[in-house]
């Protein structure tokens, strides 16, 4: 073995770097997915709201019966800090407190009525407080003025007066002051003092200390339930008690409540914990948990609120949806990868067939060959995979080392068997000198036509399947969604389409060949028939080369049409979100937009075109059959046909004919009044088109009254996609004052159309579809599904040309001591280069067009059972596609396909180059086995 490595260095240290870069890649995919999956379960708890990922344990102050002392030291600090101390340290892994964004203590649970003269009533409505006695008020807080409230005196339910703080916020909107005093009313007796000696301001607004209940750091306006309109509004606050005060809530109408919120600590959580996590807050909310905290912590009516369980079901679910698209590229990668190790050995086994086949004419065991070649093969093989799965270790952190062993364990054995199993096989029976064994007499035995059709049989259920239930199949759909629950057969459907095609092609590939053979022959140079007749007398083993090219391509196809679709996916849910690229609006409360507005954006730089439509939203429908429906209103819009005609048709919503919002007249300007009779042709969505059937409706808007006639139906329009609506023509109604401008314009600057925007107002928002396209890209899953597809193209592409030079390799020999005979027969440098190049074009066409047509052709196969909607848009996005179907990529067929032939041609001039500069004396030496 060291002889060998000696005498060859080159070809070890390549197929060295080859295990290396096999391994990284292997042992890399399932770390890299166990990363992103447990970055997005992170990513979705970190990034909800307080709310949801809290879990909120609650009890009521006290029970009928208890003793007035008993419940005033079940409100005290000590007896909820120990009981908040019991809460988390029985939380059931993997359920974790993270103290530092816990918070518990007292509170009222309804808001208490303060009526103050000198406290901001905006409506003559006297504001609502809650009074909370929240522990660590001192470590959440800076001081602003005054002290922070203490209870120096024990306090108790009949305590007359007690100390508090308020925020920042709360002291400037509702004009109070250190020293202030608020009076709280109490149940059966006189009115509690609250005295403010302090004003805080929250160190960090966002920690769930202060915004689970968002009125302990900001008061908020609230509009009183009324049928005024507008609706009188009032202020909502919160006073801040030190938790030793919390008794005193036991004499106020507040409903006192203890409560314990425990915020998640996702840093030791992982994707795998997801289970074991929805099945644990599951039993807290009402299962063998719940139960414990009642009997021994909390209290018999103790109650357990969150939606961390909803937030762990949408990341298994888009787990679910993502993992077998994902896995598709995996496979496609790794069955490219696997053919190339396979290659490389193939090469070494055909540079030694001479020395092989002297060793087995002298005695040589198979198993002995077999055995030396492998221990030949894993001196270099296993250091190297070590290396490659210490590099993926390295660059990929926070993920299982288990699958990553397992992968690369499984590239370096196919790379250690793939030189003895092929010089085995080769060497099996002795091989007849001089035989030809290439693809033009080959004839494929009875057990390849077996596997063959096997192999058909198999990619015909795997596409049948994947289009039939889609990459999200039963067991995918069952299980958490992890690469683990992946249905491999139906994510294997375009390896095994390219596998098909291959084996097609090479049982094609002779029948074109004798037939430019023979018109060949009689032409004139000699250049044209020799390379035809080289290319036919390549090695039956090219279907290996041609499998790695056509799995490439395919894959390539495939992965860049997925990305493809992703980026067209969120690219129409942007136009969904704004109807044009860019939408202006009135937020205030009137609603017209003001005058001069629309000629002002005109004149904004990059603004292409301005369409101003009346929206009017909540209109009510006729009654029909079903009539507690008919309280449901739609969104009416008003427009001028042409121009909105025009902007449905570059935005892809709703095409129409403008014909088809033809004015009748009669709106009742300037002609004496509306005429309510009149008939209105409008578009409307199908639901809407439902309710109102094929006869005349009537409708009262604000706009007018009429009726109207479903003239067309559409699925969306640019006002307002994705809802109910009814369109019509704004000539027609008695009020037509625009309220939303849609702005069209490729190269529209945001900032000059905001500053525009602007100068008319503080009520008026605008929103950009490009500012919509970027939030999109919000979650780690989305975004690593997207990177593993990128890199599976990328080593897909580089797989298929190491493939490629390793065909080309494995015959160049035999190419230069041709071109070198040839040479001293009068043939030239310029013909030497076109016979080399003309050699190899046969095969490299056939793998570029025949890469082409298979990716189109999987594509198209597989596109009904593909959907991109979840690895376009999480789970949270306010925009709903029907759907986001998978579609060829032009660039994905042709790019690669080019890339083949060019690389070819390359070799060849190379090679013809090389040949050349070398000399012919080497190649014509006398006994020259080559």
């Amino acid at each position: 073995m060291r002889t060998r490595l000696r005498t060859a260095p080159g070809a070890a240290v390549a197929m060295a770097v080859l295990v290396v870069l096999t391994a990284y890649l292997a042992a890399a995919f399932p770390r890299s997915v166990d990363a992103y999956e447990t970055n997005g379960l992170r990513h979705d708890i970190r990034t909800a709201t307080a709310v949801e990922r809290v879990l909120e344990i609650s009890s009521p102050a006290f029970g009928p019966g208890m003793p007035r002392a008993d419940r005033e030291k079940t409100l005290r600090g000590a007896w909820v800090a120990q009981t908040q101390r019991k809460i988390v340290r029985g939380l059931p892994a993997p359920v974790r407190a993270d103290e530092g964004a816990s918070a518990y203590g007292v509170r009222t649970s309804e808001p208490i009525e303060v009526d103050e003269p000198w406290l901001a009533a905006p409506d003559n409505l006297p504001p609502m407080f809650t009074l909370a006695a929240q522990a660590d008020l001192d470590r959440h807080s800076a001081l602003r003025e005054g002290r922070l409230p203490r209870a120096d005196a024990p306090v108790t339910e009949r305590t007359e007066e007690v100390e508090a703080a308020v925020t920042a916020a709360t002291a400037k909107s509702l004009h109070i002051e250190v020293g202030s005093v608020l009076h709280v009313p109490a149940a059966g007796r006189d009115e509690i003092g609250v005295r403010i000696t302090g004003i805080i301001a929250p160190r960090e607004p966002d920690n769930s200390y202060w915004s689970f209940e968002p009125t302990l750091r900001t008061p908020t306006l609230v509009a009183k339930p009324t049928e005024d309109r507008p609706q009188p509004r009032y202020w909502r606050a919160a006073l801040l008690l030190p938790p030793d005060a919390a008794p005193v809530l036991l004499a106020t109408t507040g409903e006192p409540q203890l409560y314990w919120r425990i915020a998640p600590d996702t840093t030791a959580l992982t994707a795998r914990d997801a289970p074991a996590l929805a099945s644990r807050v599951a039993s807290m909310k009402n299962g063998p948990e719940l139960t414990e905290l009642r009997t021994s912590v909390v209290g018999p009516v103790a109650e357990v609120a969150t939606k961390l369980d909803d937030i762990v079901a949408g990341h298994r679910s888009m787990r679910a949806a993502i993992a077998p698209v994902v896995a598709v590229a995996a496979l496609g990668i790794g069955a490219v990868a696997a053919v190339v190790l396979v290659m490389a050995g193939g090469l070494i086994a055909a540079r030694r067939q001479a020395e092989l086949a002297l060793l087995r004419s002298r005695g040589a065991s198979l198993r002995g060959i077999g055995g030396r070649l492998l221990a030949e093969t894993a001196v270099i093989v296993v250091p190297a995979a070590a290396v490659g799965l210490w590099l993926a270790v390295l660059t990929v952190p926070e993920a299982r080392l288990l699958p990553a062993v397992a992968a690369a364990g499984a590239a370096a054995l196919l790379a250690c068997a793939a030189l003895p199993i092929r010089a085995v096989v080769g060497h099996r029976r002795p091989l007849p000198h001089g035989g030809r064994e290439d693809l033009v007499r080959t004839r494929p035995s009875r057990r390849r036509t077996i596997a063959e059709l096997t192999l058909l049989a198999l990619a015909i259920g795997a596409v049948v399947a994947l289009r039939r239930r889609g990459t999200g199949g039963a067991s995918g759909s069952a299980g958490t969604g992890g690469v683990g629950d992946v249905d491999y057969l139906v994510s294997s459907a375009p390896v095994l389409v390219g596998l098909i095609a291959a084996l097609i092609l090479v049982r094609l590939y002779p029948l074109p060949l004798r037939l430019a053979g023979r018109p060949a022959g009689r032409l004139r140079g000699a250049v044209g028939f020799l390379s035809l007749a080289r290319a036919g007398r390549a090695s039956s083993s090219g279907a290996l080369p041609l499998l790695a090219l056509l799995v490439a391509l395919t894959t390539a196809a495939f992965g860049g049409s997925v990305l493809a679709g992703i980026d067209g996916a969120r690219e129409r849910a942007a136009v969904l979100a704004t109807g044009a690229d860019a939408r202006i609006s009135v937020v205030g409360s009137s609603p017209e937009l003001p005058d001069g507005l629309a000629a002002a954006v005109r004149e904004s730089a990059g603004v292409r075109d301005v369409t101003a439509v009346r929206v009017e939203y909540g209109v009510p429908l006729p009654s029909d059959s079903v009539a507690f429906r008919t309280t449901v209103g739609v969104t009416m819009i008003g427009v001028e046909p042409r121009a909105y005609a025009r902007l449905a048709r570059q935005t892809g919503l709703g095409e129409f004919s403008a014909d088809a919002l033809k004015s009748v007249g009669g709106g009742g300007v300037g002609d004496g009044g509306p005429d309510p009779s009149r008939v209105l042709p409008a578009i409307a969505s199908p639901a809407v088109a439902e309710r109102l059937g094929d006869q005349p409706r009537d409708i009262r808007s604000a706009a007018g009254e009429f009726k109207v006639r479903v003239a067309e139906i559409q699925r969306n329009t640019p006002a307002s996609p994705g809802t109910d609506y009814l369109l019509v023509n704004a000539a027609d109604l008695t009020q037509r004052a625009p309220t939303t401008l849609l702005v069209g314009g490729a190269e529209l600057d945001g900032a000059a159309l905001r500053r525009t925007v602007a100068g008319f107002g503080d009520d008026l928002s605008v929103k950009l579809r490009s500012e919509e396209r970027r939030t999109f890209v919000n979650t780690p899953m989305q975004e690593g599904a997207e990177r593993i597809y990128a890199a599976a193209i990328a080593a897909g592409a580089g797989y298929a040309l190491l493939a490629l030079l390793l065909s080309l390799s494995q015959t160049a020999p035999e190419r230069v001591t041709l071109l070198a005979r040839l040479r001293t027969m009068g043939l030239t440098t310029r013909q030497g280069r076109q016979l080399l190049g003309l050699e190899v074009l046969p095969q490299a066409l056939l793998a570029a067009v025949g890469g082409a047509l298979v990716g189109w052709a999987t594509v198209v196969l597989l596109a009904p059972g593909v959907d991109l909607v979840r690895l376009a848009l999480s789970a949270t996005s306010d925009v709903t596609l029907d759907g986001a179907p998978l579609q060829a990529d032009p660039w994905s067929l042709v790019l690669p396909a080019v890339a083949v032939l060019a690389l070819a041609g390359a070799v060849s001039v190379v090679q013809a180059w090389w040949a050349g500069r070398e000399g012919s004396i080497k190649e014509l030496r006398a006994g020259d086995s080559r």
